[in-house]
């Protein structure tokens, strides 16, 4: 039994059992990988995969039982390693960071910026994508530390904790009827909207509190970006709502913000890291910069206890 035939068997299952999308992923050839995957089930005793001729088409009952225990040792391989590298190189290593553009955008400079100062030698991997492909990136190792608005908590394999509350604005065009009256659901119900898609940035808060009052918004444009949104506001589409912290009153000169916190509701960002993993000394500092009451030691215990802190 080695590493590589353990890595064949979970990449398999992560590439949606195809052996040519494993093969890319290991640096390896498609026999290769089947080669791997046939010698673990015969000194296993135990057919993992069902098969379709020479294609896998899903996991048998022992492989749904045998695959938890090859990702907890892949994990523990893992932490050996960077065990070791918190010892023998305290200062160097790499940090990768999964953020939705809103998080990457406005949220973020201020720490990294800072973390850079504190570890010039530590390499930063900045990705972006939804929340779902966040804690993706999370589980399979892609990311060490994951930050959005939604979906993070809904994951078993992650520890998702609560950063800092925020609320939406609404923006429009200098001299838009709305900066002249109480904002209210009825009447932004009234105007084409353009806001985030589904999943991002708080936009269930929105939907629900339309929902609530009956009301069905008239959203013409929708996108995971805010800079996009208020560029379309710009051009006259509609009316945006989007993070408070996305509108800046020195760069949207043409905008004016209302703040819509009454209306939506609070929304929270989380930070996530997988369940038992190992993080660098510095991992916990990056955590601690971008979200002070997030202490290495509060961390520490909530990924032992595995409990989640209130936030203040």
């Amino acid at each position: 039994m080695n590493f590589q035939q353990l890595r064949s068997v979970r990449e398999a299952v992560r590439c949606h059992f195809n052996l040519t999308d494993v093969a890319q992923v290991l640096h390896t050839s498609q026999p290769g990988v089947s080669r791997q995957i046939r010698e673990l089930e015969d000194e296993l005793g135990i057919e993992l995969f069902v098969r379709s001729g020479k294609r896998l088409t899903g996991l048998t009952a022992p492989g749904t039982q045998v695959l938890p225990i090859i990702e907890r040792i892949l994990l523990d391989s893992h932490n050996l390693r960077k065990a070791g590298q918190e010892f023998v190189a305290q200062e160097t290593g790499s940090l990768s960071i999964a953020a939705t553009h809103s998080q990457a955008r406005y949220a973020l400079p201020t720490a990294v910026q800072e973390f850079r100062q504190q570890y010039p030698q530590v390499t930063l991997q900045l990705h972006q994508g939804s929340p779902k492909q966040i804690a993706q990136m999370l589980i399979s190792g892609e990311a060490d530390v994951g930050i959005a608005t939604e979906a993070l908590a809904q994951y078993s394999e992650l520890l998702a904790l609560p950063c800092y509350r925020w609320t939406h604005s609404v923006v429009v065009p200098a001299g838009h009827p709305l900066l002249a009256q109480p904002l209210t659901l009825q009447a932004l119900a009234a105007y084409p909207l353009i806001t985030y898609d589904n999943g991002f940035t708080g936009r269930s808060h929105i939907d629900e509190a339309f929902r609530k009052q009956g009301l069905e918004p008239n959203i013409v444009l929708s996108a995971m970006d805010a800079d996009v949104i208020k560029t379309y506001v710009e051009l006259g589409m509609g009316v945006g709502i989007v993070a408070s912290i996305a509108y800046e009153d020195e760069r949207d000169i043409n905008l004016r913000a209302i703040d819509a916190g009454k209306i939506f509701g609070i929304n929270l960002t989380r930070l996530a890291v997988r369940r038992g993993t190992f993080l660098r000394g510095y991992v916990y500092d990056f955590i601690t910069s971008f979200a002070p009451p997030l202490t290495r030691d509060i961390v520490e215990q909530a990924l032992a206890m595995d409990e989640v802190p209130e936030l203040d």
